[in-house]
């Protein structure tokens, strides 16, 4: 038997159960709110030990994220003093990427939003244009809200970054800064996201950067490789992959960088893609950012932690867990979130955790044929629902919209057999009653046809309104450190 690496594997595995613990508390400080909670209310919930539980808040308030919240009556002996969550100890930027619109939030470790940025967007530009734009937004959300760095001194909140066990232990084994996965000293509690850890590479080190499809090492190329603005067999003009030109400019996202409570970026947009490597794939309509690894890129711009998924997926996980806001979160049921805007597509909850498949390409709904031989599809199909809906959008009729919507849902409600719908997208926050009502009306006949006391499955209109995809992007960051692991 090998004792070192014995030894090596269980300290990993103590490491990653305290890191749990402490998620486990941070989640209960956040849902307590301002009024706080006791250390053994704290125990009573997590099942830890009292002593385990004192171990870890004194560390959280030592890092700044836990503060006192007053003192409350007890049965018998002294008062017990209440802890608190400290929101503005981190910080999280969420972007999304629609097809049109660039939207950005930075949101704090409550998830309430603490500033705003939205600006028109074209997709389809380019690598380059699209990126600029993405850094432009966050360091302009960070340097309003933060401010310059020098206005941070070492007693504010989170001066030093949300340190973990995780990160102590590599800072002892003599690992670099250039070495730690979380950049500047952020490592989200030391949880992996989507099960892995962030980014997809090891906390121990940055490891090699994807390039991007096109981008070379040096002026040589391998064999078989493409040179700028070749084209594969048969491949269209008008499908050409976006170029990596440019990512070897100076790097931006200082001010980010500088900004020792921000977590990372987390960033939404229409599917397919990978989301555990934060690869693009034929991203409907824009079958150039095949390929493309986004997540790699604005790393090496911003130089923090980025987080790549569906936006439907986003906004699902903004709505399963809330944000300690008065919306709250949707608990531990099942939904559908449909997002009706520029496309169409579901976010899919069981259990209350994202749903994303083997393939993290679950919840294509949009490209569900629902009419043989129908209308083109821009993803190559033809009679997809997305086609069929928006075609009747373009046209004014949103009761035809919401009817082709409400067969959609049907046919998943059918095949899941779901708590609840939510619809959400621009589209939909358009005329809300028009969707809500067409589609439970769909609903509502499918449930008479199949009988039962249980009734329809119920649609109701989604919280969060144009941003929730981009509030549910900064969940990316924010929904590990709390414990919900497949938050990234």
């Amino acid at each position: 038997m090998n004792r070192s690496n014995a030894s090596a594997g269980d300290g990993a595995n103590l490491l990653a159960l305290r890191s749990h613990n402490t998620a486990l508390v941070l989640g209960l400080l956040r849902g307590a709110g301002a009024e706080g909670i006791s250390r053994l209310e704290l125990a009573e919930h997590t099942g830890l030990t009292p002593q385990a539980v004192s171990k870890i808040t004194t560390r959280l308030r030592g890092e700044g994220l836990a503060a006192e919240a007053g003192r409350r009556a007890s049965t018998g002996g002294k008062p017990r003093t209440v802890l608190r969550l400290v929101p503005e100890a981190g910080h999280a930027v969420g972007v999304h990427l629609d097809r049109d619109e660039l939207r950005a939030v930075l949101v704090d470790l409550d998830g309430t939003v603490v500033g705003e940025r939205c600006a028109p967007l074209d997709l389809g530009a380019g690598a380059e244009a699209v990126l600029a734009g993405v850094v432009r937004a966050a360091e302009e959300l960070v340097a309003e809200v933060l401010g310059p760095p020098a206005a941070r001194g070492p007693g504010s909140p989170g001066a030093e970054g949300l340190r973990t066990p995780a990160t102590e232990a590599s800072e002892r084994s003599g690992a670099s800064a250039r070495g730690e996965r979380a950049l500047g000293g952020r490592a989200l509690g030391g949880r992996a996201l989507g099960g892995r850890p962030l980014g997809g590479r090891p906390l121990g080190g940055r490891g090699p950067v994807k390039q991007g499809p096109g981008e070379q090492a040096s002026g040589k190329r391998e064999p078989g490789e493409r040179a700028s603005g070749e084209r594969e067999p048969g491949e269209r003009a008008s499908e050409r992959r976006v170029s990596s030109a440019g990512e070897g400019a100076p790097l931006g996202g200082a001010a980010l960088d500088a900004a020792p409570t921000l977590l990372g970026l987390g960033v939404a947009l229409p599917g397919p893609l990978d989301h555990v490597r934060g690869v693009l794939h034929r991203v409907t309509g824009f079958p150039e950012w095949d390929g493309y690894p986004l997540r790699d890129a604005l790393e090496r711009r911003l130089g923090v932690p980025v987080v790549v998924d569906k936006d439907t997926n986003a906004a699902a996980l903004g709505l399963a867990i809330g944000g300690g806001g008065a919306d709250g979160g949707w608990g531990g049921g099942s939904f559908a979130y449909l997002h009706l805007g520029t496309g169409l597509g579901a976010g899919l909850v069981f259990g209350g955790g994202v749903h994303r498949g083997a393939r993290t390409g679950a919840g294509e709904f949009g490209h569900q044929v629902v009419q043989l031989d129908g209308p083109p599809c821009t993803c190559g199909a033809r009679g997809c629902i997305e086609a069929l809906c928006l075609a009747a959008v373009a046209r004014g009729d949103l009761a035809e919209a919401a009817r082709v919507l409400g067969t959609g849902a049907a046919n998943l409600a059918g095949l899941l057999d779901i708590d609840q719908v939510l619809l959400g997208g621009r589209t939909v926050a358009a005329a809300p009653e028009a969707f809500v009502q067409g589609v439970g009306a769909v609903l509502d006949a499918r449930a008479r046809r199949e009988g039962g006391h249980d009734g329809a499955v119920p649609v109701r209109l989604a919280p969060g309104g144009p941003r929730g995809v981009a509030e549910g992007a900064a969940q990316l960051l924010l929904a590990p450190l709390f414990g919900h692991g497949n938050g990234g």
